[in-house]
């Protein structure tokens, strides 16, 4: 098994101060990779900053032989982005890798949810991601080559209590990424999601003894594969915790069709032919996903 390798491949990670962020620089690092670690070195909820979270993970990696810059740019307003992708230039001369980590929590129920607690979620998730990506991707267009892993969550995948900020952020980075795929196709730029369960500051409250089963590094095999060379997986999103690794996508059932008198009453009677998944079908963009509307109206 021939060992993968990051020689001379430049490689940002946002959120990189601390639990999975840290972990996959560490590990493309000692492969070789030449990393941004940044971090704004702020709270759970986003708040206040340490300036030399990103430092120490820096020099970890120094010590280690290999070779990093510390950014404590935030990620979520376009001037922070672009700082961030400009830091990779001015130090290494160009940008391979995005690796989008940077997050905060601020849970509330629904029913307390407010703007102040709402907003800053999608500003540093969702619109964090887009802020360092956009500019980014000139770069990869450019040269031909490109790799983004942006962090979702199965709290926007499937649903989490208290989380409606963050699953929407996390679902909506779903999205980018499946278009980020569809464009990026004819200049190799691949993009992938993971959908994490480690144990973190973020989520050391509600794992309780689970969470020695499910240690940081164990995510970062999965993220240093999916941004390596090799890997032609794109427009995915995989779950991925404790050592194992799954393929997580949106399925489309067969359904029922009737064109001459759709009522109310006639899905209430067909409510189990709609919903049966015998024989789903997985598109991988729209244009499949339109052919099937094309293929029940033949």
């Amino acid at each position: 098994m021939t060992d993968l390798g990051f020689d001379g491949k430049v490689a940002i990670i946002t959120g990189a101060g601390g639990g999975l962020g840290k972990q996959h620089a560490l590990m493309m690092a000692k492969r070789g990779a030449l990393i941004v670690v940044n971090d704004l070195g702020g709270s759970v909820d986003g708040t206040g900053s340490d300036k030399g979270a990103a430092q120490l993970v820096v020099d970890e990696i120094q010590a280690a032989g290999g070779e990093a810059v510390a950014n404590t740019d935030s990620v979520a307003t376009p001037e922070g982005g672009a700082a961030i992708v400009q830091s990779a230039v001015d130090t290494f001369g160009k940008v391979d890798i995005v690796i989008n980590n940077a997050g905060i929590l601020r849970d509330k129920s629904f029913h307390n949810m407010d703007a102040a607690l709402f907003d800053p979620v999608i500003d540093v998730h969702l619109r964090g991601a887009f802020n360092v990506t956009q500019p980014a991707w000139k770069i990869m267009r450019e040269q031909g080559y490109g790799r983004i892993v942006s962090t979702s969550s199965a709290a926007g995948i499937v649903g989490n209590f208290g989380q409606a900020n963050y699953g929407a952020a996390k679902m909506g980075l779903v999205g980018f990424t499946n278009v980020l795929a569809v464009e990026g196709a004819k200049y190799n730029i691949k993009a992938n999601a993971i959908a994490p369960l480690a144990l973190t500051r973020m989520t050391e409250d509600i794992l309780g003894g689970l969470g020695d089963k499910l240690q940081p590094e164990l995510i970062s095999p999965l993220v240093t594969y999916l941004s390596h060379e090799s890997c032609d997986a794109t427009g995915r999103v995989f779950s991925v915790g404790g050592g194992r690794v799954a393929e997580v996508f949106i399925a489309e059932t067969v359904g029922y069709t009737n064109t001459v008198d759709l009522t109310p009453e006639d899905l209430a009677a067909n409510w189990s032919t709609v919903t049966e998944q015998d024989g789903y079908a997985v598109p991988a963009q729209i244009a499949e996903e339109t052919a099937l509307f094309l293929t029940a109206l033949s």
